[in-house]
């Protein structure tokens, strides 16, 4: 019993050993500048004296056929400005994030060698939440107003399911994923099974990029509603097989399990207590499944096809 306690004991270390291996890559030898500009500072700081200066230094930032008088009143709007003061008091001197966004960059490097760091521009978007984060090769645009807090009364109107994530500790994960998408190849297949694993792929990168990051923050869940995800596991993957969803090409399954939504739609009691995106999630875990049966690259998994990963992962739900 003493041998097999003291065995028991080494196996364990040497896994958690290997976890830590896995979760803790070395990046402090990866060369990285982190160039922040604080658009938004100028603008909210510019006159109509000015403002021909600042068009010409951000030509991609005003569209020509908007006459002055759309940005001097922009400049002008109560609104606009408060969410200005608001993310002056959540950021300041954008020191911190600038120390997080250079990790990930590194991590980045470290999993594509061919990944040179955007430049960042802050702005205020009025609120576009469905453009928090745009990434374009070499910039980046980071609309500020959109991570004060999701307790922040300017997101009063949103619900609950998007605010969540009005943060700016969520900030980072938005930008990860961003770039995860850089290195998707295109799916053209309508079989669910192919989105599902496509999406898993992009959270495995994100996996590499943030290894520090909890998998509730990755997916944009509460805790609680992590929770629920893996304690429910096997009743989510019995009802998927049972329906019949894996080799479907039914275009309502995306937005039931992968857009943003308040809960996922099963038609079913448990679709109020569920979050939402669990196709995401379910691809995700049959990616981590199919990283850690089979010996390939990151490179080797982005080019793999579905149906392979799906074969090879001998995924099985945690009952």
């Amino acid at each position: 019993m003493n041998r097999f306690l003291i065995l028991s004991i080494f196996l364990f270390l040497i896994l958690s050993c290997k976890k830590e291996k896995i979760n803790k890559v070395d990046i402090s030898s990866i060369q990285v500048t982190v160039v922040v500009d604080r658009f938004e500072e100028k603008f909210y700081g510019t006159t109509e004296q000015s403002l021909p200066a600042l068009k010409n230094e951000y030509p991609f930032l005003f569209p020509v056929q908007n006459p002055d008088s759309v940005w001097l009143n922009r400049i002008k709007n109560e609104e606009e400005k408060n969410l200005f003061v608001e993310s002056q008091i959540v950021f300041g001197d954008f020191k911190s994030e600038k120390v997080i966004l250079k990790s990930l960059f590194r991590h980045v490097i470290q999993n594509h060698s061919d990944f040179k760091p955007p430049r960042i521009i802050t702005l205020i978007t009025d609120l576009d939440y469905e453009n928090k984060v745009i990434y374009a090769d070499s910039l980046l645009f980071v609309s500020l107003d959109m991570y004060l807090g999701r307790n922040n009364e300017v997101y009063n109107d949103f619900p609950k399911y998007l605010s969540h994530n009005f943060d700016k500790k969520h900030l980072v994960v938005d930008v990860a994923h961003a770039i995860s998408e850089k290195y998707l190849n295109e799916n053209r297949s309508r079989q669910f099974l192919n989105t599902i694993i496509t999406e898993g792929k992009k959270m495995y990168m994100v996996d590499r990029y943030l290894p520090t990051v909890s998998d509730a923050q990755k997916m944009g869940y509460s805790n609680e509603k992590f929770e629920w995800v893996i304690n429910n596991e096997s009743q989510i993957w019995k009802y998927f097989v049972e329906k019949k969803l894996l080799y479907s090409t039914d275009s309502d399954l995306y937005a039931r399990f992968i857009g943003n939504a308040p809960f996922s739609k099963f038609y079913i009691d448990i679709d109020k207590e569920s979050p939402g995106k669990i196709g995401v999630w379910l691809g995700w875990s049959i990616v981590r499944s199919y990283m850690l049966n089979n010996n390939v690259t990151l490179q080797q998994l982005l080019q793999t096809p579905a149906a392979e990963i799906f074969k090879k992962s001998k995924y099985k739900p945690k009952k």
